[in-house]
């Protein structure tokens, strides 16, 4: 095979110069030894800022096996520390280091029972809400009642609270595998503060905008 022939850059006429290499070039050699080192320092935070800038916008991932194996994607949130006996909790802090949200997933157990599991849930919610309750300060219950999640029947709570004090919206999700008399699956807890997206006024609009909306609608059981 023969070699390509090489393709000599076209010269540049007098009146369109000097280039821009041209001129930066003159300007290096003018310049400092430290001034050099500033350049390419800041030449290089440019580098990281930019590779950093490109990992927030893309979606990150997360995913668990087990008794109920699960998957969602999350942008804008961080992963923290998650709660006692908890799966995986991501997070969003404002410029005062303050919780603005907070999307936690947790192991859920119905106790055995008989009949449906569209039955079983409002019974075990009410036990739950005594729970939310007995944690959360303040704790006042908005609403509740079925929903669904990724196209999977599920039921949650609606409420508000005080947490590490400052009033957040919160939402409980109870999500199972439609299978007969399943037991195990999980419970999505999500807070947000009411300043932490316009578009979210109320805790029966938690996960419908911001950054929660996210990892709730690509939240899937396997």
């Amino acid at each position: 095979m023969t070699r390509p022939a090489l393709i000599r850059a076209l010269p540049i006429k007098r009146e369109y110069g000097p280039t821009l290499g041209q001129l930066l070039s003159s300007r290096w050699r003018a310049a400092s030894r430290t001034g050099r080192v500033l350049a390419r320092a800041t030449a290089a935070g440019l580098v990281v800022l930019a590779v950093a800038l490109a990992l927030t916008l893309e979606n990150a991932h997360y995913s668990r096996g087990g008794a109920a194996p699960f998957s969602f994607s999350y942008r804008g949130l961080f992963r923290a520390q998650p709660d006692a006996g908890g799966y995986v909790k991501v997070e969003r802090l404002g410029r005062d280091g303050r919780l603005e949200d907070s999307f936690a997933v947790a192991p859920l157990q119905l106790p055995p029972y008989a009949g449906w599991l569209s039955g079983e849930l409002p019974v075990f919610a009410s036990r739950r809400i005594s729970a939310l309750a007995a944690r959360y300060r303040d704790f006042v219950l908005r609403a509740e009642g079925k929903t669904r999640v990724n196209k999977v029947p599920a039921y949650n709570v609606m409420f508000t609270a005080t947490v590490d004090g400052q009033t957040m919206f919160g939402r409980d999700v109870f999500l199972l595998a439609q299978r007969p008399h399943v037991r195990k699956g999980v419970e999505i807890t999500m807070l947000t503060t009411p300043t932490a997206s316009r578009q979210v006024s109320s805790p029966l609009e938690v996960a419908s905008a911001g950054v929660l909306l996210r990892p709730l609608k690509t939240f899937t059981l396997h």
